[in-house]
């Protein structure tokens, strides 16, 4: 029997939708904070394939998921690309920026980024061996837009105000960036298909700070020319693309960019993504990250009301964005029940 989540990125209507979660291995389980403590640190744990799979099987066991995800981080394809990256304990990921010309002839391209990124690759390869016949081992990588965020700020910015003005100021810089990053992206997700990933998911975390004509060029653009390479290379792959809080920009997004499925977040109703968007194809969402946190008859109800919103079309049960470390490890397990009992 075809793996559900394979089943519903075809386009079929389940009687009970698959389920993942956005960062299901991390740091709301105790068992993922023993892993990384062995580990060292968070970058450490990301190039090491034993423990990184380790850590991507962990919710699977407990849970038994749908769907495993690779453990990795969006930001290692920038690092493979020449860039510094370094994590700093509460804060996040710094790296050096890239904000002038002379920064971007100093990154790499094409082949150099394997070398770096092998481990990943073996993470994949491990995990594409261990995972129980009926769960699906998802790969994935950063939008160029969302990465280049990153990369232009040197760390992660409430308004992405840096690229947005690096964009306004230097649009030749800012585009050649883009392209790089969307070179890049196609080879790193090329080389996790060969590994073994059956489907791949781009991030695209800060889509919706693009608006009009730029969430067109640097949003859907980008992603279309990933999916449509990638399906180039292997025909049938299936592609979920998640452009955070698009808004209005979800409508259309199946047909735009050639993706198999639209992650949606919870800044839109169910109802609404069911009428205007999973008319064009399977979607994946949508229950807010905090109910892991809180719990109880809020979280039941508003999980049926994901299932009953999308009952009538292609579906796959997520979070709207990844789940918090703050998060209740029995909540997980809540929804999880709701989902698949009723």
């Amino acid at each position: 029997m075809t793996k559900t989540i394979l089943r519903a990125l075809a386009g079929e209507t389940l009687p009970v939708p698959p389920i993942w979660m956005m960062r299901q291995a991390g740091r709301y389980l105790p068992e993922y904070k023993a892993t990384r403590a062995e580990a060292g640190d968070f970058l450490s744990l990301c190039y090491n394939p034993e423990l990184a799979t380790e850590v991507t099987l962990q919710p699977l066991r407990r849970y038994g998921f749908d769907a495993a995800i690779l453990f990795a981080d969006i930001l290692l394809l920038p690092q493979a690309l020449g860039a510094d990256l370094w994590f700093v304990t509460g804060e996040g990921p710094r790296l050096s920026t890239v904000t002038t010309q002379a920064d971007f002839d100093k990154l790499g391209r094409g082949e150099m980024i394997h070398d770096t990124l092998s481990p990943i690759y073996q993470t994949v390869r491990n995990l594409s061996k261990r995972l129980p016949e009926n769960v699906t081992l998802i790969g994935f990588a950063g939008a160029p837009w969302t990465v280049a965020t990153y990369m232009i700020a040197g760390q992660g910015t409430k308004d992405q105000g840096p690229a947005h003005a690096l964009k306004a100021e230097n649009r030749p810089l800012f585009e050649a960036l883009i392209e790089r990053l969307t070179e890049g992206t196609i080879d790193y997700l090329s080389e996790q298909v060969k590994a073994g990933a059956e489907v791949v998911k781009i991030f695209d975390s800060w889509a919706g700070s693009l608006k009009g004509e730029d969430f067109r060029r640097y949003a859907l653009e980008p992603a279309r020319i990933i999916t449509k390479e990638l399906k180039a290379r292997f025909p049938g792959l299936p592609v979920i693309a998640f452009p955070r809080e698009a808004g209005e920009g979800y409508i259309g997004f199946h047909e735009a960019t050639g993706a198999d499925c639209v992650a949606i977040d919870n800044s839109v109703t169910p109802e609404w993504a069911a009428e205007h968007v999973q008319v064009s194809g399977c979607v994946q969402g949508n229950l807010a990250s905090s109910h892991m946190v809180t719990g109880g008859e809020d979280l039941v109800r508003e999980t049926r009301r994901v299932v009953e919103a999308f009952r009538n079309g292609p579906h796959i049960f997520n979070l709207g964005h990844g789940i918090t470390p703050d998060a209740d490890p029995e909540n997980v397990q809540l929804m999880i029940d709701t989902v698949r009992g009723g």
